[in-house]
């Protein structure tokens, strides 16, 4: 079963108003109607679309994969405890989902070569700054396929 949660919420019109306290990512994207619904930005890449009996996520309008969502439910309803975060980007949405999942009591990796960032400072920052301090582990994608193939 894979688990699938939307990047962020699909934007349209409307979405932000009456909030008192937007985040700046949040202001960028409601200026530049990122993730548009009915947009190339808001579909599923088609190799990573959710299949029959995969269990979607809520999705989220920051940048924590937990925040507001039922992730947490549907993790612990199924009695997993380890995550592994990959995505964009490594030092916004995938470091506030995989701290957010830490401080929930989850065994947390992250994947290095299967996130992206703006940056390589940025990049630099989430793996080797920060990712140090929250995440149990820290591999790259042969790293953790050597690991699950003996799990």
């Amino acid at each position: 079963m894979q688990y699938s949660t939307s990047p962020h919420r699909r934007w349209c019109e409307g979405n932000y108003d009456g909030w008192r306290h937007p985040g700046p990512w949040q202001v960028l994207a409601d200026r530049g109607a990122v993730f548009a619904e009915g947009t190339w930005g808001s579909d599923w890449h088609p190799e990573l679309a959710p299949q029959p009996g995969d269990v979607v996520i809520e999705q989220h309008c920051g940048q924590n994969g937990f925040a507001n969502t039922d992730l947490d439910f549907h993790l612990k309803q199924r009695r997993i405890e380890k995550i592994i975060v990959v995505g964009m980007a490594a030092n916004t949405c995938i470091e506030a989902t995989a701290r957010g999942g830490a401080e929930l009591g989850y065994h947390v990796t992250l994947v290095r070569d299967a996130t992206a960032a703006v940056s390589p400072e940025a990049m630099q920052a989430a793996h080797d700054l920060n990712g140090p301090t929250f995440a149990h582990a820290i591999l790259t994608t042969d790293a953790l396929i050597a690991v699950l193939s003996k799990a």
